[in-house]
């Protein structure tokens, strides 16, 4: 590979940014968002939790149903609360049937809000924001958790 293309392809990853519901990030109405809406299993949510766990200011996780988990579903929602712990989430935001199983197991401390759907859920979670929130939004693209994010931009807006 010649110098030059090295350089163009530094000065474009300058321009690169992560894709919607893969990790891309923005700021509505001086909340800070991780978008991570598209996927879900146990290792892209712990992972997913641990960043959250870096940020500023009130941590709150939305996490929307894990589909396709088999007959350990629910265990594997359960497990999600070890991650939670770890990242010191001040508020869960969760909805989903599977997700009503993680929902039982945290600390009262910790309960934002369960819904359903997202769509449910979307009025709980606008109403208890503060400017210096980071928000994390994570589930299966069935789970519908764009909902969430369309109602994120749209207070920014």
């Amino acid at each position: 590979m010649a110098d030059g293309d090295v350089l163009n392809a530094a000065a474009a990853l300058r321009q690169f940014t992560a894709l919607k519901g893969r990790g891309a990030r923005f700021t509505a109405g001086g909340v800070d968002v991780i978008d991570e809406s598209y996927n879900a299993n146990p290792a892209s949510m712990s992972a997913a939790l641990a960043l959250l766990g870096s940020a500023k200011g009130r941590r709150i996780a939305v996490l929307g149903d894990m589909l396709e988990m088999g007959p350990d579903g629910i265990a594997h929602h359960t497990g999600l609360a070890e991650p939670i712990e770890r990242a010191r989430a001040d508020l869960v935001f969760v909805c989903g049937t599977q997700m009503k199983s993680l929902w039982d197991v945290l600390p009262a401390s910790r309960r934002g809000g369960y819904a359903a759907t997202s769509a449910e859920l979307a009025a709980t979670l606008m109403a208890a924001l503060k400017p210096g929130d980071t928000v994390l939004v994570k589930g299966s693209l069935g789970s519908k958790m764009a909902v969430i994010i369309d109602a994120l931009k749209a207070r920014g807006a």
